[in-house]
């Protein structure tokens, strides 16, 4: 091959470099201060959290009898399970009650605290001193002193009030809602007490809102309904999922929760068939349904993708197809050339 036909030659195009991007010192630096503080909460679940879900997984597979010299495990698989799914005659109702009533009552509190969110936010005097009230009821009636009122009725309305309404009801639902809808009318007292860490929430989500946007929306002519539905409500949807999570947790958790009372009195039962053992495999199912009542409100509060990132990534995605194939027409060229100067040479020799 003579030089003019090298300098003639397709040069093949060079790969670019991806250009690594290195965070700079005050990113790093926040990284670093971040998983600081993160540090000691994963401790904490490790030790706290992690280690006592495998044992007590453990004992649910077990039947555990205590004896002067300690415990003795017998291992049963899944006897304990079914167990309480066959011959346990309060744990299922129960456990439908719990899941119907949370579905009902986590709604109406949800709902109930935005609405005081919003009162608290308006320009009022005493703002400080209103907070404190709604927030009163979560530092002052917690375990004993709650039991204490809702013994002596405080927690609950009186019967002759909610006496109508619940007969209404029971003669148009069936029997399994109309039971969960009466009680929560007859203990709204109670339920709306669990309120006070979520108007704190909402109170911190509306005060971030920029005034400026409200302002626009009203020079174009939009009420206050109007933006309640296209400012208020789709800005503060992260801060409804975080609270419908917290309250569905903080309802389960609670000592007033039938459930958690059967599940201690099967621990500390006399019952040879019952104890440790039968108490963590409750424990565990009850676990299972609270954590598909948290994935439904999930995805129904989910927030959906941002129409403009579809767009984004649907632009991304055809830029990296229409680069793939001009490479495939450059390689394709240089294919043909290449024996275009083969056939040539060929025929320069003959």
């Amino acid at each position: 091959m003579s030089k003019e036909e090298k300098l003639q030659k397709p040069k093949k195009p060079k790969k670019q470099k991806k250009e690594k991007i290195k965070a700079g010192k005050l990113a790093r630096r926040d990284a670093i201060v971040g998983a600081t503080f993160v540090l000691p909460w994963v401790v904490g679940a490790m030790v706290f959290l992690i280690i006592p879900m495998f044992q007590s997984f453990y004992y649910s597979l077990h039947n555990i009898r205590i004896s002067p010299l300690g415990m003795i495990f017998t291992f049963v698989g899944q006897g304990n399970y079914t167990e309480i799914l066959l011959k346990n005659a309060d744990f299922i109702p129960t456990l439908v009650n719990y899941v119907v009533s949370t579905v009902i009552s986590v709604p109406v509190i949800v709902v109930f605290a935005l609405m005081i969110a919003i009162m608290l936010n308006q320009k009022i005097k005493g703002k400080g001193f209103f907070r404190l009230i709604f927030f009163l009821p979560v530092i002052i009636v917690s375990g004993p002193i709650l039991n204490m009122l809702n013994t002596e009725g405080a927690g609950s309305v009186t019967a002759l009030d909610t006496q109508a309404i619940t007969t209404a009801i029971n003669g148009f639902l069936p029997s399994m809602l109309a039971t969960p809808i009466a009680e929560l009318f007859e203990n709204m007292i109670t339920i709306l007490w669990y309120s006070g860490v979520q108007i704190l929430i909402f109170l911190s989500s509306l005060q971030k809102i920029d005034p400026a946007m409200y302002e626009a929306a009203k020079i174009d002519g939009g009420s206050g309904w109007e933006c309640f539905w296209k400012i208020t409500l789709p800005t503060i949807k992260p801060m409804i999922l975080l609270n419908l999570v917290y309250t569905v947790v903080f309802i389960s958790n609670n000592d007033t929760n039938e459930i958690i009372g059967l599940i201690k009195n099967s621990m500390f039962s006399g019952i040879q068939e019952q104890g440790y053992g039968y108490a963590s495999a409750m424990a565990w199912m009850y676990s299972i349904v609270e954590l598909l009542l948290v994935g439904l409100f999930a995805l129904a509060f989910m927030a959906k993708k941002d129409v403009y990132e579809k767009q984004v990534k649907r632009a991304k995605k055809q830029a990296k197809r229409e680069e793939r194939e001009i490479k495939r027409i450059r390689r394709r060229s240089a294919r043909n050339a290449a024996r275009q100067e083969r056939i040539e040479s060929k025929a320069k020799r003959n």
